[in-house]
């Protein structure tokens, strides 16, 4: 007697027009989804806020999302609080802070940054995408190597990507730190410039991961793990030939999850951005890209410490982040899926300014 056709489990999955959002369509337009038993139903969103609330109200299963907004949810910094999983890292790099035409020539010329911008003459106006994301901590990280302090010397706004480059060019802001394709509209616009890449700032820094709530991974450990699989085999399609980015990019404009030519998309997936292999767009390097390192989130805590908005007290943080990096779904996902497994849970890092991180 045969039997009928195996049910897929449909997932809710949250994505931003960035082109780091690759991963979740290609898994889609390969139907690597399927081959795991799962029917990814991929819903663009209109901002990272907006990202956060349909998670926490259940309205998405698993989202595209910023590492630092994982962190500040389950640390409930700024909003509500929930207890957050990060099933994986989706990409490394692949971001970028953009200065004025003005600021940027100056800073090109030799000027110091708090000459460029104009300190203490005024207070520039400088936009982030999510108050505790990545590209806030890019930003405040870059501002305070350089003698400018992030909450007094500037004013720091909340914009989604996509309205960031109509914002510079209106002179409303001075500049932003954003994922590709929106840094790279400055350029073309001939609006603004590239100051420098998020991946010369930190090489090799983890940037958009695979997050869920805690209580989806611990109630459907088997969908988060096939969830992980799945997205683990699409990553590492992307990585495998230059070929699959640009097939990649095609799919980003026609399923019009990014409302740009496909010529601008598959510029930034093939983006080199630097000699440094480190300092490039980065979606897997054998597994690398998307261990979720404990001593990443460390960086992250520090960081919200370092800014005011959590206890200086760090005892506690391995719990948190053992509960929040689920490292056992990650492992038997990479087994599933034929990825390499680093031999421990932390890394090294070295940051623009010199500073190591373990």
């Amino acid at each position: 007697m045969s039997r009928g056709p195996a049910v897929l489990r449909s997932l809710r999955i949250g994505f931003m027009p960035l082109v780091d959002c690759a991963p979740l369509v290609v898994a889609v337009r390969l139907g690597l989804d399927r081959r795991h038993g799962l029917s990814l139903q991929l819903q663009r969103q209109a901002s990272w806020a907006a990202v956060r609330d349909r998670l926490l109200s259940g309205e998405l299963d698993a989202a595209h999302a910023l590492a630092g907004m994982a962190y500040g949810i389950d640390t409930g910094i700024g909003g509500p609080r929930e207890p957050m999983a990060v099933l994986m890292v989706l990409n490394h790099n692949g971001q970028a802070i953009v200065l004025a035409p003005g600021p940027a020539h100056r800073l090109r010329e030799g000027a110091t940054l708090r000459e460029a911008l104009d300190i203490p003459r005024r207070r520039p106006r400088l936009a982030q995408t999510f108050p505790t994301g990545t590209h806030a901590m890019w930003l405040y990280y870059w501002l305070a190597a350089q003698d400018v302090d992030p909450l007094h010397d500037v004013e720091a706004v909340t914009l989604p990507p996509p309205e960031m480059p109509a914002a510079l060019a209106r002179g409303d802001l001075l500049g932003y730190c954003v994922g590709e394709p929106w840094a790279a509209q400055a350029e073309a616009q001939e609006i603004g410039a590239r100051v420098i890449r998020s991946g010369e700032l930190w090489p090799g820094h983890p940037e958009k991961v695979l997050a869920c709530r805690r209580a989806f991974a611990a109630l459907e450990p088997e969908a988060a793990t096939a969830l992980t699989a799945t997205v683990l085999e699409a990553c590492r399609w992307l990585d495998e030939e230059p070929g699959h980015r640009t097939r990649a990019a095609h799919w980003l404009a026609e399923d019009r999850a990014i409302d740009l030519p496909v010529e601008a998309l598959d510029k930034c997936l093939l983006l080199p951005e630097g000699d440094q292999r480190a300092t490039r767009l980065r979606f897997h390097g054998d597994g690398e890209v998307n261990f979720p390192w404990l001593s990443d989130g460390r960086w992250f805590l520090h960081q919200f410490r370092r800014w005011g908005w959590l206890s200086p007290d760090a005892l506690g943080d391995d719990a948190r982040l053992a509960e929040l990096h689920r490292l056992d779904s990650y492992r038997l996902a990479a087994l599933q899926a034929g990825v390499p497994l680093p031999r421990g849970d932390i890394r090294r890092s070295v940051l623009f300014d010199g500073m190591r991180w373990e």
